[in-house]
């Protein structure tokens, strides 16, 4: 019988996988690493995206002579688009794959922010804003799905953890960069995490089980070796790929409508509650119109409160970040107990 030791070292490979092999560089990790940190580029750009119109707002009033009505649609408009970008990202990241979605919501959202940078009425500010919404609700579902699909196990929750972080930075820098820089020229610099990512993504694989699920059986070998590193052995994890996908496939094809049936329609209920209640909070109101709201609390100058709530959104998310890494690493050493006590008491039978 192994020892304890022994046996939760057994039941930490069965639940994680076995760790992939290292090369002599060490470049087994730094592809998911480098892609990682280009795919994050599309949280940062959402975070810019969102975090665009409280610094902007007084510049763009005054300079394009809006009334608060035009201004409230320009700032509310990216939520029509979000909502249009985020129900249609799934499909476009299954047909173009994760690459290709990333890809054109980064290319919809410079045109968005060109059309900001160079508007000279109302519409020309609302299409712009609408274009960086498309965009933002692409990335929302994208990102963190291909940086799950591209993570080993022992890592996925902690890199798909970067996506709020870098939101919430994104959003953070623009509010203090807002306060510095005119309001095309912030609109020029939320272009440049558009442009980066466009570019990295030449340089990244693809998500490999996007590969294998779509049936081009050598680029998903050839992505999986990238990303595992040359010298690792990944026939173990492209099988658990190929097996996982088969599954799937084999699954009757779920409706719109099975989401009413008397099985799943409490946990929609509580779900979609959850996500309503939570912007019936109003939290966007004040993201959106930050600056001008400090003003009318009786600061001087919105700039201050912009910088002060930067501060603490930046704060707020890593220790949300930290919490939810936490959290996984406890839920995993409580689940290898249980698996190494578990099977244990089986030999002894």
């Amino acid at each position: 019988m192994p020892r304890g030791g022994d046996a939760a070292v057994e039941a930490s490979e069965h639940l994680l996988g076995p760790p992939p092999p290292r090369g002599g560089d060490g470049s087994s990790l730094g592809m998911v690493m480098v892609s990682t940190g280009v795919a994050v580029l599309g949280s940062f750009a959402f975070g810019v995206a969102i975090g665009y119109s409280a610094p902007a707002e007084a510049g763009i009033s005054r300079d394009l002579q809006l009334t608060l009505s035009e201004y409230s649609v320009f700032g509310s408009i990216i939520t029509v688009g979000a909502m249009i970008g985020a129900v249609v990202s799934g499909q476009i990241a299954d047909v173009a794959g994760r690459k290709g979605a990333m890809r054109a919501s980064a290319l919809v959202s410079v045109v968005g922010w060109l059309a900001i940078y160079f508007a000279q009425s109302a519409s020309s500010l609302d299409f712009g804003r609408f274009c960086t919404g498309l965009g933002v609700g692409v990335f929302s579902y994208v990102v963190p799905v291909f940086i799950a699909e591209i993570a080993p196990k022992a890592l996925r929750g902690g890199l798909t953890a970067l996506n709020p972080l870098m939101i919430g930075t994104g959003l953070s820098v623009t509010y203090i960069v807002g306060t510095v820089v005119s309001w095309r020229m912030l609109a020029m610099a939320g272009l440049a995490p558009c442009i980066i990512l466009i570019a990295g993504l030449f340089f990244i694989p693809e998500s490999p089980r996007w590969l294998a699920k779509v049936g081009r059986q050598k680029e998903f070998e050839i992505a999986l070796q990238r990303l595992r590193g040359r010298d690792a052995d990944v026939s173990l994890e492209a099988a658990e790929i190929k097996d996982f996908i088969e599954t799937i496939d084999k699954l009757p094809k779920a409706g719109i409508q099975d989401l009413f049936s008397r099985s799943y329609i409490g946990p929609v209920i509580i779900g979609a509650g959850l996500m309503v209640f939570q912007q019936f909070a109003g939290i966007n109101g004040i993201l959106f119109y930050a600056s001008e709201t400090f003003v009318s609390a009786g600061f001087d100058s919105g700039n201050l409160g912009t910088i002060l709530m930067a501060c603490i959104q930046v704060k707020l998310i890593a220790r949300r970040s930290i919490s939810i890494k936490f959290l996984s690493n406890f839920l995993t050493s409580c689940n290898l107990h249980y698996n190494s006590y578990h099977s244990q008491h089986l030999e002894l039978y």
